[in-house]
């Protein structure tokens, strides 16, 4: 099959299978913490890093890790493409060195059709006719980039190519800008610039400090924040570790232990060891 359609087909499964209709899809790691059980972070990276998804076969984990970016709406597109990845299996497919195999392919059309569904365009759109306006309210609305709402305007029928590809070429800030919305383009920056950890493992990792055997320390470490603020925001919110009481025993309530010397040797044998 036409990796485009694959990928498609699969976004819309996905959102019927979770009950996400065609609406904007909002706080995306946590969505797909929640759909699919796997742990999803937020981590430093490189300049070329944007996303990876692994898996571990000996336990059937999947971890998926994202790059912090000043660009909210590419992040956004990294982990609907990671899921792809995921809802496809693609872990086990080898890279065959092409520029951009089918594999890849379907992950990227995944990754546009789950953020932007044509249909949610369509509903947005309805009869009137398309403008800049009307793309900036896509970008908005649907979390993407110019780029990605451009192809979807053109795929539910709303531009033409010439459109499409003029379209193609502005960036968010510009859009944003133009538009009155800069100052949430700027608070999405800082949150997709923010490093996350995975939402259970950092749950796990409470409850041990809530019991007294994971330090403060660990929960700093996989927050990326120092451990002051740790510590203040968890008191703030009430929660702090449980102070355990060590029960000692008085040698009165120790119960008495009968032991029988009888077969023991006798270490004064006047009997030379050496024969």
């Amino acid at each position: 099959m036409n990796p485009e359609i694959e990928g498609r087909d699969a976004a819309a499964e996905f959102r019927r299978e979770h009950g996400l209709g065609n609406q904007p899809l909002a706080d995306l790691v946590a969505l797909i913490e929640q759909t699919t059980g796997n742990d999803v972070a937020v981590l430093d990276g490189g300049r070329d890093e944007h996303g990876l998804t692994m898996r571990d076969s000996a336990r059937d984990a999947v971890f998926i890790a994202v790059a912090r970016t000043k660009n909210p709406m590419r992040q956004r597109t990294t982990l609907a493409h990671e899921l792809a990845h995921v809802v496809f299996g693609d872990w086990a497919i080898e890279d065959t060195g092409d520029n951009r195999p089918p594999h890849e392919i379907r992950a990227d059309a995944f990754a546009r059709h789950l953020l932007i569904p044509v249909a949610g365009v369509k509903q947005i759109v309805g009869g009137a006719s398309a403008d800049l306006r009307t793309l900036s309210t896509c970008v908005q609305l649907f979390g993407v980039s110019p780029a990605v709402a451009a192809i979807a305007m053109h795929q539910a029928g709303c531009i033409d190519s010439p459109t499409k590809d003029q379209w193609m070429a502005m960036t968010t800030p510009q859009i944003a800008a133009r538009f009155g919305w800069a100052d949430q383009y700027e608070s999405l920056q800082t949150q997709s610039d923010t490093r996350r950890a995975p939402q259970k493992l950092l749950a796990r990792a409470i409850d041990g400090y809530i019991e007294n055997v994971v330090p403060a320390q660990t929960l700093a470490t996989l927050r990326g924040i120092p451990v002051g603020d740790v510590v203040e925001s968890l008191n703030e919110d009430g929660i702090t570790p449980i102070e355990h009481q060590t029960e000692w025993a008085s040698a009165a309530a120790l119960p008495t232990v009968d032991v029988d010397f009888t077969d023991w040797e006798d270490d004064d044998s006047d009997e030379d060891p050496a024969g």
